[in-house]
Parts: C-alpha cells; sequence; structure tokens
C-alpha cells in the first residue's frame, strides 16, 4: 500500500514509520509546519528546527523520502482563531482535538488528495476497518489512549486512517525504538500545545490579549482573597499559578463577563455537585447507540470514564453522569462517549449542571 506519514521527531511517529516500512509498504514521510514564525517570534526560537532535524534522520536511516508541507495559514485560521476566541469567551478549548479535525486529517488530507490509499500517525488509538465503516478503538495503554483528541474524525477521515502503534503499549514503542535503533530513541515525550513547542501558552495568551486585572473570590464565602491579571490565564480544576498563602487553591469558576476568577481550598466539595454536561457540536462517528444505559465519558484526556446516560433534549445532547463528578468540568473542552472500547465521536462542553 501507498502510506503517507505523518512524523513529528518524535518516538511515537518514528517507530509507526519503521513498521510500515518493515512491513513492505511504499512509505512518504510528511512533516507538517505549523510553527507561526511572524505571530511567535516574540516567544523565540522556531521549535521545529530540533524537530524536523530528528525527522531527516529518521528519514534517511530507512531510506524514505521526506516531504515539508507548510500548514500555518490553515492551522491559524482552523485552530489558533478558534483557540483565541474560546479563551476570550471564558471557556478552555482543546487545540489538539482540532488540529487533528481540521490540519492533520482535514488540510493536510486534502492536500495528498487521491495520491496515498491511507494517512498514518503515531497516535495511541487503534482502528479497525470493516465493509462498510470504520470503527475507533481504544488503545490498550489507558493512560496513553489518544481517542480523546480524535473524537471529531468523520468516517470519511477515519476510512484512510492508519494507526501502527495503536495496540502497543508505551514501553513496547521505546523498546522497538530501541531495536530499530533509531536517532531519537532517548527523546522525551512532548507536552503541550503542539503550535507552541516548549513555550508557556501564558505567554502566547498575554501576547493576543493582554492582562486585565480582576478578583480571586473565595468560593464558599463570596469574599475577595486576591488579584490576577485575566480570567482567561485560568482553568476549571487549575492548582497552580493562583499565588495565595493558606492554600492549596483550587479554580472552582469564572465568570467571564466580570473578569472574576472562583477559587477554594475544598475542590472536590466545590465540584462534585455537577451531574451533567449540555453538549454542543457532537459528531457521531458511527451513529448514535440504540443501548443509552451503557455508555462511558471522558471528559478530558486520561483513563477516567465515566457511566452515563445520553439523551437528546431541546436541540442539545444531554449527558447524565450516574455518579456526581469528582472533578472539576470545564465548559469548551470536550466530552467523548464510549461503547467499552470503542468511540462513538463527541462535542464541546456547553455547560454542566
Amino acid at each position: 500500500m501507498k502510506i503517507a506519514v505523518l512524523v513529528s521527531g518524535g518516538v511515537d511517529s518514528s517507530v509507526a514509520l519503521a513498521l510500515l516500512k518493515e512491513q513492505g509498504h511504499d512509505v512518504t514521510a510528511f512533516y507538517l509546519k505549523i510553527w507561526l514564525e511572524d505571530e511567535l517570534s516574540y516567544l523565540g526560537n522556531c521549535p521545529w528546527e530540533d524537530d524536523l532535524e530528528y525527522v531527516r534522520k529518521v528519514c534517511a536511516q530507512f531510506a524514505v523520502p521526506l516531504e515539508v508541507v507548510s500548514m500555518q495559514q490553515a492551522y491559524w485560521q482552523k485552530v489558533v482563531a478558534y483557540t483565541i476566541a474560546e479563551v476570550k469567551a471564558g471557556r478552555t478549548p482543546n487545540p489538539d482535538v482540532l488540529c487533528n479535525q481540521q490540519v492533520k486529517f482535514g488540510a493536510f488530507y486534502d492536500h495528498i488528495a487521491d495520491g496515498y490509499d491511507y494517512v498514518a500517525t503515531g497516535h495511541y488509538a487503534q482502528v479497525e476497518h470493516l465493509l462498510d465503516y470504520s470503527l475507533l478503538k481504544r488503545a490498550p495503554d489507558p493512560i496513553k489512549d489518544q481517542t480523546y483528541f480524535l473524537c471529531q474524525l468523520s468516517q470519511q477521515q477515519l476510512r484512510r486512517v492508519l494507526f501502527p502503534i495503536g495496540h502497543l503499549q508505551k514501553f513496547e514503542v521505546r523498546q522497538l525504538a530501541e531495536q530499530f535503533d533509531l536517532p531519537n530513541k532517548s527523546r522525551k515525550d512532548s507536552q503541550g500545545i503542539c503550535f507552541l513547542g516548549k513555550f508557556k501558552f501564558s505567554d502566547f495568551l498575554r501576547a493576543h490579549l493582554g492582562d486585565h486585572p480582576g478578583n480571586l473570590v473565595e468560593f464558599e464565602t463570596g469574599e475577595i482573597i486576591g488579584s490576577h491579571l485575566g480570567f482567561w490565564y485560568y482553568t476549571i480544576g487549575q492548582r497552580q499559578g493562583i499565588g495565595l498563602s493558606g492554600g492549596p487553591w483550587y479554580v472552582v469558576d469564572k465568570n467571564a463577563a466580570q473578569n472574576t476568577v472562583f477559587i477554594s481550598c475544598h475542590y472536590q466539595q466545590a465540584v462534585e455537585h455537577k451531574k451533567g454536561l449540555v453538549v454542543k457540536n457532537m459528531n457521531w462517528i458511527i451513529g448514535f447507540p440504540s443501548n443509552q444505559s451503557e455508555l462511558l465519558l471522558k471528559y478530558r484526556h486520561g483513563a477516567d470514564m465515566h457511566p452515563v446516560t445520553v439523551s437528546f433534549e431541546n436541540d442539545a445532547w444531554v449527558i447524565r453522569l450516574h455518579q456526581e463528578s469528582k472533578q472539576g468540568i470545564a465548559a469548551g473542552q470536550f466530552a467523548v462517549l464510549y461503547d467499552n472500547e470503542i468511540c462513538l465521536g463527541g462535542g464541546v462542553i456547553d455547560k454542566a449542571f
């Protein structure tokens, strides 16, 4: 098969490329250049230069042709602008979900058009291609599973996707990197938002939204106990960066209109009362399931799964948790639904109740 492999310079995508090459496929590597030099030059040197150097070494090792594709304009229009608008509105967006849907399997998918049979990535997820449709399934490694970030893919996108390492545990991928003697075999996993690299999200927000001082209010008493530089620097559940003694303090709510951030020392008591979510822009990968009582929910990336019931009410999808939440639920994040190991799709959390 003729396969386009998206490579990042990290271990996961490099092992994915090596496995496909070893299996005898006709492989071409693609590096998506999304770093915005002009817009982000104030943050320092471009982090993609180190990534691309590793990519070139891996491709040379396996004699795989490499193409560098500029996706900066598409990324700005479809991901970065959306992220800024959501943060300014007081919500907590997930740029990685939009990057997968709109760029990696969107704009790039359109770029290669009919030239390849499949697009492969180093995601920790599994896809099962059946006769008439494809299933997105969780990876066996619950911590590394990345189906949460793939919840907005359509059937058309999923039909041409391969995840060569999706059936593996992280330690197995590291072992393969050693066996292949990859030049990046000891490289640490990347963290944070892909277009920022090693730079802080708060610095990016400060450049685009500036500072806007407001009050830190104790959730239980309504007492003003501190100040902040802008509600957009905070998200529900945040503990670091509040800057007050007598804690630990957690962000439990925000009021964007009043530029107020509510904090509490009693995190679970402050957020536990949430029993459900209202979700918009719901994407069903294989349609709405008939068995509504057996579904599982993720409302953030990680291993935690919550039993839920789903219904369609007043032109919105309503997800009711069988047990009250013990973690903060942030509007703007994605609610992703599962039927056991099958990822059914996801949508944007509009509000919790």
